[in-house]
């Protein structure tokens, strides 16, 4: 494949290019439509996972342009994986037997993802106001299905979009003239973080006794731990026992689709400094766990963990790295603390709240991308239950 291509799109005079590396990206561009700076479409992070990551997964990025004005960004990853590593019975979302004995026997799928693999969130696809909603995804569909068509050894059998917010539902949802089908997935917990709480103890009183004694509890457990800020030189020290103790998360993981590895932990470090927090935890000498997160615009997203399970439930590691997220929101005095799907009840007892999150999907064949609408029908999110940890708030 070449590595950059220049298209027309078809249903508007709208044309775009695409390119295979980041280095080849015009950063006046790109960066005209990334104006607010999204973390996850910068190029600095982009390649750093391109740098990384190139061996296993295929990086494609797409500038939309209005003559000669840029108008519109998209990144793309192609992956391939194997349905055999998937946990139905544990999947994060019901799917019938329906759905698995049609699409997802056992065998390689190779899919192209409009999004990020590694973050959870509308990171994929950005527009200005110089189009409308529905030309902005009139014009990705037609891209999309521009690489799709040009990857003719190992052409992808989906193209998927992830994720979107509720707040963008009403603009995403025009994606579906195109042929896609939405579903819905588990929801991402939200802990909104309030103007009251200048530190960790304002958020600790802030809530009912039950929780308060709860946190209080989590600390005294893990009083042995020792938790070090990381720099890139610190991960470089320790990536086998950082890649094993992401390796163990993983094994326990219902879906999983891309890996990261210490390297890249070390990589996004080195070009992201500040923005990208990682935090160690030691039991005496040993490293038992690790937790990532982004400093975003107004947001800390928590990210990628580690983890000994011989020490979690003694010491009660993964509650203590969840109080500590929500320490670092505090600190960094942000908007809200996002802490991704899974685990819905222990996330709730910190405060975070559910969020739905939309994804929209169509196979690269017509039959087939007619069957999927019923199919995608027996898609629908986990059942959760979630704790109200805070006091009554009088107005």
């Amino acid at each position: 494949m070449l590595d950059k291509i220049k298209n027309r799109c078809k249903a508007t005079t709208l044309h775009y290019s695409i390119f295979n590396i980041t280095n080849d990206i015009p950063s006046d561009d790109w960066n005209s439509i990334n104006k607010e700076n999204n973390l996850f479409l910068t190029l600095d992070y982009l390649h750093t996972l391109e740098y990384t990551l190139s061996e296993t997964i295929g990086f494609r990025y797409i500038v939309f342009y209005d003559q000669d004005e840029p108008v519109a960004i998209a990144v793309t990853q192609l992956i391939k994986f194997n349905t055999e590593d998937l946990k139905f019975q544990e999947f994060p979302c019901r799917i019938s037997d329906a759905i698995k004995n049609t699409f997802m026997k056992s065998m390689d799928v190779r899919v192209l993802v409009c999004g990020n693999l590694f973050s959870c969130g509308e990171h994929g696809f950005l527009y200005s106001d110089k189009i409308s909603a529905k030309e902005a995804f009139e014009n990705l569909s037609d891209a999309l299905r521009e690489i799709r068509k040009t990857e003719r050894s190992d052409k992808p059998s989906f193209i998927l979009l992830k994720e979107f917010w509720p707040t963008s539902f009403n603009q995403s949802d025009y994606i579906k003239d195109q042929k896609f089908r939405e579903f819905r997935i588990d929801v991402n917990m939200v802990l909104r973080v309030r103007p009251s709480w200048n530190n960790f103890e304002d958020y600790l009183t802030s809530m009912k006794t039950k929780f308060r004694t709860r946190a209080k509890k989590v600390f005294k457990k893990s009083a042995d731990i020792t938790v070090k800020d990381f720099t890139a030189e610190d991960i470089n020290n320790y990536k086998e026992e950082i890649d094993k103790l992401y390796l163990s998360v993983l094994e326990n993981a219902d879906f999983k689709i891309g890996k990261l590895n210490a390297v890249t932990f070390r990589n996004l470090k080195n070009s992201l400094n500040e923005s990208f927090i990682f935090k160690a935890y030691f039991l005496d000498d040993t490293l038992v766990g690790f937790t990532t997160s982004f400093i975003l615009d107004h947001v800390v997203e928590a990210n990628h963990i580690g983890i000994d399970y011989t020490f979690n439930k003694s010491h009660d590691i993964y509650q203590r790295m969840l109080y500590d997220y929500v320490n670092l929101a505090i600190d960094k005095k942000v908007d809200e603390l996002r802490l991704g799907r899974t685990a819905e009840i222990i996330k709730s007892c910190v405060g975070a709240k559910p969020v739905e999150m939309k994804l929209y999907v169509r196979h690269g064949n017509s039959i087939s991308n007619k069957l999927l609408k019923p199919l995608v029908e027996f898609i629908s999110p986990s059942e959760y239950e979630v704790r109200n940890p805070f006091k009554l708030q009088l107005s």
